[in-house]
């Protein structure tokens, strides 16, 4: 893709749009970096771009400003369908993403996760496995690193796993993964989408450009995902932990992990072998070992990647015990289906759950965690700005305590806790009413907890 010379308008100043910026200036681009935020409110190293020459636009993009570009390049976090967007493409430029646009560049082959939970997981642990297999790997996107600032690293020989989010698949064209998987589909980001189908949508692109020689793995337990089998082009390999398959991975008797097909069946590990709790990581790891086998890892040298791999920060992460109350930090629950994944995971626990709750809604009931509140929760403890609507939706299910912080939050569940109980960070909620970001607010929240432990107030007698 030229782009010399070429006019390019990019909207959204977070960090994939500056990186973005610095990439199509360095080939040649008259770059332009709109945000709708005051320039003073900017990043230091997007407001630093104006000595590399990239134009900043703060506010709302001017029309003789759309009439002029060539390229329109949206962060993920802007909705597809903004004003500019759409007026842009009516006036001829082309608009895409950035995942779109690194993809025009990347050299090797791309593993592509999306889904509404689990993405990061997934993708983190099949890094590993295929940098444990030998094989020359990168991992990026969602997750963190912009796939396009991975662009020099990539190699002919090598792969490129990507985390998608629906936000970035929106915006896609020709991006065209050699392996793509979907986790899973459940309400999530309502105050973006028209509908859960609108949101399905979004996440079905990730196939829209393979081929027969592809591979798309889908989970065979979720209504949605499994329902495109039939119309994808890539040959279709499913997952699942209710059900043995004819086909493809599955866990058999809640035990084993077991790889078959048409030749012949293979027990790849024990499911206690793995470090990582919940049935939903038992389909993250499910998934994440048919993308080794897409990729051609090894059976024996996946089986111990896995045996050590340990969750990843924010997602279900242990933080510490304190007089018998053990803290967990799953920030990333970030939609009400992550937190009843989470609630699930410790339903076998001898003690019972205090549940920190809380933030930004996103316009999904909270409804589905009502018979898991009833029977594992002892205490709510509320934190944010939909913590109205969640006490209205729940208060029948269990006792409910409002926190002014998360500080509040930690004190208030470890009174509420009893020895052998789980103090359980997962918000169904977006954290931005509080926090920088669910890292952010996961950290946080860990830090109150090695607080607890040195407070006189931590210790029980």
């Amino acid at each position: 893709m030229e782009v010399a010379g070429k006019k390019v308008l990019i909207i959204g100043a977070a960090r994939s749009g500056v990186a973005c910026a610095k990439f199509l200036k360095e080939r040649g681009a008259v770059v332009a970096l709109n945000d709708r935020k005051p320039i003073e409110e900017w990043s230091a190293e997007a407001a630093a771009l104006k000595n590399e020459g990239v134009g900043l636009v703060q506010g709302d993009v001017p029309m003789w400003l759309l009439d002029q570009v060539e390229l329109v390049v949206m962060s993920p976090g802007v909705p597809s369908r903004v004003i500019p967007a759409r007026y842009a493409d009516r006036a001829g430029a082309e608009v895409i993403g950035e995942i779109e646009l690194a993809s025009r560049y990347m050299r090797g082959r791309i593993v592509a996760i999306t889904g509404s939970n689990g993405k990061t997981t997934t993708t983190t642990l099949i890094g590993e496995i295929l940098k444990d297999a030998g094989l020359p790997v990168q991992v990026g996107g969602n997750i963190g690193t912009p796939l396009i600032s991975m662009v020099e690293s990539s190699r002919d020989d090598g792969w490129t796993v990507v985390e998608v989010s629906s936000f970035q698949l929106e915006t896609i064209a020709a991006f065209h993964p050699t392996v793509a998987l979907c986790l899973n589909v459940t309400p999530n980001h309502m105050d973006r989408y028209d509908s859960l189908m609108d949101y399905a949508a979004a996440k079905h692109r990730i196939f829209r450009n393979q081929t027969a020689g592809d591979v798309a793995i889908l989970n065979a337990d979720d209504e949605i995902v499994s329902s495109w089998a039939r119309g994808l082009r890539a040959h279709v390999v499913f997952f699942s932990v209710r059900r043995e398959l004819e086909e493809g991975l599955f866990l058999r008797n809640g035990r084993e992990i077991v790889s078959r097909t048409k030749e012949s069946e293979r027990v790849l590990m024990r499911r206690d072998e793995m470090q990582l709790r919940g049935l939903h990581n038992v389909e993250n790891v499910l998934a994440a070992l048919a993308a080794g086998l897409a990729c051609g890892a090894s059976p024996d040298e996946m089986r111990e990647t896995v045996k050590r791999f340990k969750p990843v920060e924010h997602r279900l992460e242990f933080v510490e015990e304190i007089e018998g109350v053990k803290f967990y930090n799953d920030s990333k629950a970030t939609s009400v289906d992550a937190t009843l994944k989470a609630l699930e995971a410790f339903k076998d626990e001898e003690g019972k759950v205090v549940l920190i709750l809380g933030g930004l809604g996103k316009k999904a009931p909270y409804a589905p965690l009502a018979p898991l509140v009833r029977s594992r929760v002892r205490k709510l403890v509320l934190i944010g700005d939909d913590a109205d609507t969640i006490e209205r939706e729940l208060k029948d299910y269990a006792e409910v305590e409002r926190a002014q912080d998360m500080h509040d939050a930690v004190r208030r569940s470890y009174e509420a806790a009893r020895p052998s109980d789980i103090v359980l960070l997962a918000p169904a909620c977006a954290s931005f009413d509080m926090f920088k970001s669910f890292e952010h607010r996961g950290q946080v929240f860990k830090e109150e907890v090695g607080e607890l432990r040195n407070a006189d107030f931590g210790l029980r007698i």
